[in-house]
Order: structure tokens, then sequence, then C-alpha cells
């Protein structure tokens, strides 16, 4: 070990949950490659599978802390305007079920530092909490989620082209959102999970 590692280990990641929907939200970006042709995944074969360059696509997700209710768009890129978009539509689809927005989670990004970003944030009273640099552990919501996303979507799933993946986002976010059981939330979906926190909250 590192005399700076003896000297300054590093902090402990601290799990929590917040107890009711819209106290925090985590925003992060996922970047996937694009595909024209089926890969190996689908073939169970390399020989052949070589795929021309389809691009990059950017899967942008928002998840609510206390519920992992999940919002999420395949977008053209990761800049400020795009980025500021996705935000505004989010807290859109989050107050149609009853969530108003009162913290947004993200790591350092340029575009979820940009003064745009920043903006669209002091307007709605929304408050910006930074991850710690380098530590997206402490994003962790929001990199699980991700993790299931890539698992159960965009790798787990036999789709042809990027194109025809990302027509599917819409259909699995809806099961994952409503059907899909989560050991954190008592082996309930987190729409059901929202249900039952709004009554007794309200």
């Amino acid at each position: 070990m590192g005399l700076l590692a003896r000297l300054d280990p590093p902090e402990p990641v601290r799990r929590y949950q917040r107890d009711r929907p819209r106290e925090l939200i985590h925003l992060d970006i996922k970047k996937l490659g694009g595909f024209d042709q089926p890969g190996h995944r689908v073939t169970r074969t390399r020989v052949g599978c070589r795929n021309r360059s389809a691009g990059w696509d950017f899967v942008h997700v928002a998840v609510d802390d206390a519920t992992r209710l999940a919002y999420v768009e395949v977008l053209e890129n990761e800049r400020k305007n795009t980025t500021t978009g996705f935000l505004l539509r989010a807290l859109r689809w989050f107050r149609a079920r009853g969530i108003r927005v009162e913290r947004v989670m993200t790591d350092n990004g340029s575009a979820y530092r940009s003064r745009r970003f920043a903006k669209a944030l002091r307007l709605l009273a929304i408050r910006h909490i930074f991850t710690r640099p380098y530590t997206p552990k402490t994003n962790g919501k929001a990199e699980r989620f991700i993790q299931t996303l890539l698992r159960e979507w965009a790798y787990g799933l036999a789709h042809q082209t990027s194109a025809a993946r990302n027509a599917d986002l819409t259909r699995w976010l809806d099961w994952f959102n409503r059907s899909r059981p989560h050991s954190a939330l008592n082996g309930l979906s987190p729409l059901t999970w929202v249900n039952n926190l709004m009554r007794y909250h309200n």
C-alpha cells in the first residue's frame, strides 16, 4: 500500500435511501455504441459479426431515490442543451406521477456543471448536489440502475439493430416501473412503492 493511501484512506461509501419520493432524484448518462446488424449476442458466434460503425447513443437516466422509479431517454449527445432538455422533461414526467423534485444529484460532467443546467434548477428552486469527483459510487442509485438497464434491456435482449434496441426502451421501462420486483422495495415494483408512499405521506 502506498504512503498516500495509508495517510489518507478512502472514506467508506454510505448506503442510504430517502424516506419519500421527491426528496432526491439521481441523473446520469451512459454512452452506448450503435450497430446496424445483429452482433454475437444474437448470432451466438463472432464469425461475420463485425459491425460497421453506427455512431453512438447517449442514454440519459433519472431515478427517484426513495422508489427507484425511473425515466430514460436515448438522445444524440450529452451536451448542455440536450442534458438540460432531458432534465426538464424528466421533472415533468415525475410531476405527472405526483413527484415534485426537491434535489438533483449528478456527477461533475461538463453538461451538469453548465450555466444552462444550473439556471434551470435555480428557476425551479431545486437544489443541485454533486458527487465527489472520481467517486461514481456516491451516485450509486443511478449507477446500479444503469447496470440493470444494460443487463436486462441493452444486452439482455436479441436486438437486430441499435434502432430496434432503442425502440424497445419504452416497453422495457414500463415493465420495470410497473412490474419488476425490487429487493430494496420489499419485492414491490417502483410504481407500486410510489403509490404506497403517496398514500402514507399525504
